[in-house]
């Protein structure tokens, strides 16, 4: 788990960008989390510093079951996967992630926020 000095986590994760074309796209996602700015927001950007930040509760609760806030849904894809779901003007991302590195950057925020609050 890197971490700055302030607590900040950033892991990274590769998403598969779904489309209507056979093959889907790999895409390098940085994860972040700083509890010192933002200690209920997760933060997935993408290259080109395309940056979408949510509530952590929104990615926790919709790796369990389908849930959705504004433009962002998320969802379990069988057993071992999530997709997540971002909505713009200019139409719809679909990105599919291996379930496992995004509960490992969950339990790298857990962590950081146990430790930042015994401070």
């Amino acid at each position: 788990m890197p971490a700055t000095e302030d607590h900040a986590v950033e892991d990274h994760a590769k998403g598969r960008i779904i489309t209507d074309a056979p093959l889907s796209r790999p895409v390098p996602v940085a994860l972040r989390y700083d509890p010192d700015a933002a200690p209920a927001t997760v933060r997935f950007v993408f290259p080109g510093n395309i940056e979408w930040s949510f509530p952590r509760t929104l990615l926790e609760t919709g790796m369990r079951a389908p849930a959705r806030r504004g433009d962002i849904g998320i969802w379990p894809c069988g057993r071992v996967q999530t997709i997540v779901e971002f909505h713009t003007a200019d139409g719809v991302a679909v990105v599919q992630f291996d379930s496992t590195a995004l509960v490992r950057f969950l339990r790298h925020t857990y962590a950081v926020t146990a430790s930042s609050s015994t401070r």
